[in-house]
């Protein structure tokens, strides 16, 4: 079959799920048997998600590959279950980049370059050109346009799409997501926002084909006839999106809407029987579960929960097939000097000290590795987290009282984490850490090579500052332990502590490979003793 391309657009306001939408939509499609693969394009200018402040966009997600993206990437490899590339994500930033080196290596020949047709062919070769797993094709290419309609940002891309529509007559959607607000008091469903926004997509040459309408109350049948008279759009085609109580809910309920189904008449696929019955499965493990565990999560970006969006994930993923519902306590690192920050830490059942860059918060997350380290709390560093529990040990066992990281105190007589040495030859900040997968060796009869259930691993990883190797001979007979390194043996990747009922630090982002479906063993391991500690 000839490939077949979904786009997703979003009108109303931001933030309504379009990511989610895209993912659902995604494992529906797969869970009939088709190949498929998701795509972000994303409006602003920036080269990539690398630089930019969590708290102005959420979590950096990183791939196998070394990109450093969007957040919802991360939500499209939970829910269809692969593996994405760097070519998932692009931005205006990178796409003006390509144009603007075309022209200086004299590939225009003179033309005067413009929005309409360079740019815009830009985004179509993105778009035509989708990269596939090894082996395999996917027939069916889901594309999620970031921002809003409307914005002046997102018009090169709607005009982009508005021309493949034309190009590939026939093997073309439109998915246009809106919100159906209520009148404050009345709780009376408008469709007007949507009339209007589906007036501005008509405006621009593009018809919806289906309108998804997000709402938090169910809406009535004549509000949907009524989007779909104005709209010029089949009374099939408009598809309830209610709020669900867990995003995995999500692709159950546009399956009981039809959403897939409708998908499959507008493209004339096959109408294939769905399969989901593992994804139903999973999502009545998490449903049924009675008990309750509270992970303490010690961050500085707290503030923004999507700050740690994949971490939060992961963690509800160990807690489904542990049988328990993960209660996440939020506590902000920079608060450490409060006299409730150690009752905080003690109303958990386990601690997690996420990753992160910079000096601010550093003494409260130390302050919470001391605790659990003491307490024999159940503690998990990642990236930062791991640099902490180094840290924290050199500190207080090791007796280096002004042990340091480089990031935090050049001036530290004893910077037991230090700048890669190949970090030390660049000054530019995007694109250039040690990103992407790398192998993991992990030592014999170690805790998380039991974990694992193998010898060799293969994590992802974004940071610029390791573990200093000058400081390896100074845990030597100490009960903190290094089981995990490359397998050249020059960087230090995993540390464990003996005598302790969990106590486990990893330089690199396990959160990322975690699926509702599958989740990551470390954090299956977390939950389950942490389970223990609360018994």
């Amino acid at each position: 079959m000839s490939v077949k391309y979904i786009f997703i657009t979003g009108g109303v306001v931001s933030g309504l799920g379009k990511g989610i939408t895209a993912a659902s939509l995604g494992r529906l499609l797969k869970n009939r048997g088709y190949g498929v693969t998701i795509k972000k394009f994303d409006p602003y200018i920036n080269v990539d998600s690398g630089t930019m402040n969590p708290y102005q966009h959420g979590e950096v997600f990183v791939t196998d590959d070394g990109a450093e993206t969007d957040l919802d990437l991360g939500h499209y490899e939970r829910f269809i279950d692969k593996d994405l590339f760097k070519e998932s994500n692009v931005t205006t930033g990178k796409l003006y980049w390509n144009v603007i080196n075309k022209e200086r290596n004299g590939d225009f020949l003179g033309a005067t370059v413009q929005v309409i047709p360079h740019i815009t062919d830009e985004i179509k070769a993105n778009i035509y050109n989708i990269k596939h797993e090894e082996g395999k094709k996917d027939n069916i290419v889901i594309i999620e346009i970031g921002g809003t309609v409307g914005d002046i940002e997102s018009q090169p891309f709607l005009e982009a799409i508005r021309q493949i529509g034309v190009e590939k007559m026939g093997d073309v959607l439109y998915i246009h997501l809106t919100l159906i607000p209520t009148v404050p008091g009345s709780l009376e469903l408008k469709s007007k926002p949507t009339q209007h926004s589906v007036k501005e997509l008509l405006s621009l040459g593009i018809q919806p084909n289906i309108i998804v309408c997000r709402s938090d109350y169910k809406i009535n049948k004549s509000t949907l006839e009524k989007i779909s008279l104005f709209c010029n759009v089949k009374k099939e085609d408009v598809i309830e999106n209610l709020t669900a109580s867990s995003i995995y809910e999500v692709p159950i309920l546009l399956e009981n809407s039809g959403l897939c189904r409708r998908v499959c008449k507008n493209l004339n696929l096959e109408e294939q029987e769905p399969d989901n019955k593992k994804w139903e499965e999973m999502l009545n493990r998490q449903k049924a579960a009675k008990k309750e565990v509270i992970i303490g999560l010690v961050g500085k970006y707290v503030k923004l929960l999507d700050a740690y969006i994949s971490v939060v994930e992961a963690l509800n993923h160990g807690g489904i097939y542990n049988d328990v519902k993960v209660k996440i306590k939020y506590i902000n690192s920079e608060n450490f000097k409060d006299s409730g920050f150690e009752e905080s830490l003690a109303e958990c059942d386990g601690i997690l000290i996420p990753g992160g860059f910079g000096d601010r918060g550093i003494e409260g997350m130390i302050k919470a590795a001391r605790y659990c380290r003491e307490n024999k709390k159940p503690c998990f560093g990642i990236c930062l987290g791991m640099q902490i529990m180094v840290i924290e040990y050199f500190r207080n066992v090791v007796g280096f009282d002004d042990a340091n990281s480089r990031e935090f105190d050049e001036l530290s007589k004893h910077k037991v984490i230090d700048i890669m040495q190949e970090q030390k030859k660049t000054n530019k900040k995007g694109g250039t850490m040690r990103l992407g997968a790398y192998p993991c060796k992990l030592v014999d009869k170690s805790l998380v090579e039991k974990i694992y259930g193998e010898s060799l691993i293969y994590e992802r990883h974004r940071h610029r500052y390791e573990f200093n190797n000058e400081y390896r001979e100074c845990l030597k007979g100490l009960d903190l332990k290094i089981v995990g390194m490359s397998p050249d043996e020059k960087l230090v990747e995993m540390v464990e502590l003996k005598n302790h009922s969990w106590y486990v630090g990893v330089q690199f982002h396990p959160e990322f490979k975690s699926r509702p479906n599958r989740p990551h063993p470390l954090f299956f391991n977390f939950i389950k003793a942490s389970l223990e500690t609360k018994k």
